[in-house]
């Protein structure tokens, strides 16, 4: 069996025809397996879904109950069959009920990575390296540029300017699923105790994720109508980046905008939103883990999706592995 009658990029999205699903489909279809709960990857509308128990329930928070006609939960390393195609989910350490999907057939086995990430991260299941014929991976941030810094570094910038200015209210920007709470859980693991007043868009999921085991410290509502302004002098705020351009984010007092994402690599893109103290922080591979996954999985083939594609299908050539772009259309960085 060739890889592309296993698997194939199709209108949808990335197409099982021997199985009748469609792997992160971008448009409504009748059967769905997502990786993940971020907006691109995981959108309301499909017949059924199969997804982590986690993503099910971050879809259930981010478009309520109907989201799917109805709803199946897999376990990691769980083996299901669907119409004589095994499916297992692994792993992908990107966020919270994060998983890549392995799909196979007759010993062909095409994974799926959907969003990874290889750097410890407490708040999600950490990346597990899955052997296969194919793998499916994403590029991001794949240029030889990208070489993301330690993110515990990055939030030591954040205390030293916390220090620096005392009075001034640090605005943190943090995309609402995955990164606010991994800005939050770095804080904590840094040493800071006090509270961390959160913008509303983000207490439902800080909510699941402590629900969910994942110690966050106490979190408390950026609300100022309701407070005395003078309690955020000084103190961390954390919301989504939409929020820091309205009215909201000016009423703080003497605000230091900060924005968490691998983008702040690029001082060009900081500068153009008004970043004053950008964190090079990524839920994403930079260059080398990407280069380091695939020597270390050793695939037949690579096909890559959204993201710089060309520069990792390039790479994947000089070291003599079959590779080529899927050109897949409709995923953004969210996670990033």
């Amino acid at each position: 069996m060739r890889p592309d009658q296993l698997l194939y990029p199709a209108p949808e999205g990335l197409f099982c025809p021997i199985g009748g699903f469609y792997v992160d489909p971008v448009r409504p279809v009748e059967r769905a397996l997502v990786t993940h709960g971020h907006s691109d990857h995981a959108r309301a509308g499909h017949g059924r879904v199969l997804a982590t128990r986690q993503t099910l329930d971050i879809m259930r928070i981010r478009y309520g109950d109907g989201f799917a006609g109805s709803e199946q939960a897999v376990g990691f390393g769980e083996e299901l069959t669907i119409n004589s195609v095994r499916v297992q989910f692994h792993p992908a350490g990107h966020v919270l009920g994060s998983a890549q999907i392995a799909v196979e057939k007759d010993g062909l086995r095409i994974v799926v990575s959907g969003d990874y990430k290889r750097r410890p991260d407490p708040t999600c299941a950490a990346y597990v390296p899955v052997a296969c014929d194919v793998f499916i991976t994403e590029a991001t941030f794949g240029l030889p540029v990208f070489h993301h810094p330690d993110p515990m570094d990055e939030t030591e910038k954040l205390l030293a300017s916390l220090r620096q200015f005392p009075e001034r209210t640090h605005l943190i920007g943090a995309y609402a699923l995955g990164k606010a709470q991994r800005v939050i859980r770095l804080l904590r693991d840094a040493g800071y105790s006090k509270p961390i007043y959160i913008h509303g868009a983000l207490e439902t999921l800080c909510g699941y994720y402590a629900g969910q085991g994942i110690v966050l410290g106490e979190l408390l509502p950026a609300t100022i109508e309701s407070r005395d302004q003078s309690i955020f002098k000084g103190a961390v705020v954390v919301g989504p980046p939409s929020a820091f351009s309205d009215r909201w984010a000016r009423r703080f007092y003497d605000p230091l905008p900060a924005f968490a994402s691998g983008w702040m690599m690029v001082r060009q893109r900081a500068k153009q939103l008004g970043v004053e103290l950008p964190l090079v922080i990524s839920d994403h591979c930079d260059w080398p883990e990407l280069t380091e996954t695939i020597s270390e999985l050793k695939p037949g083939e690579v096909w890559v999706t959204h993201g710089r594609e060309e520069a990792l299908v390039r790479w994947c050539e000089l070291q003599g592995i079959p590779a080529k772009p899927l050109h897949l259309i409709g995923y953004e960085d969210e996670g990033d």
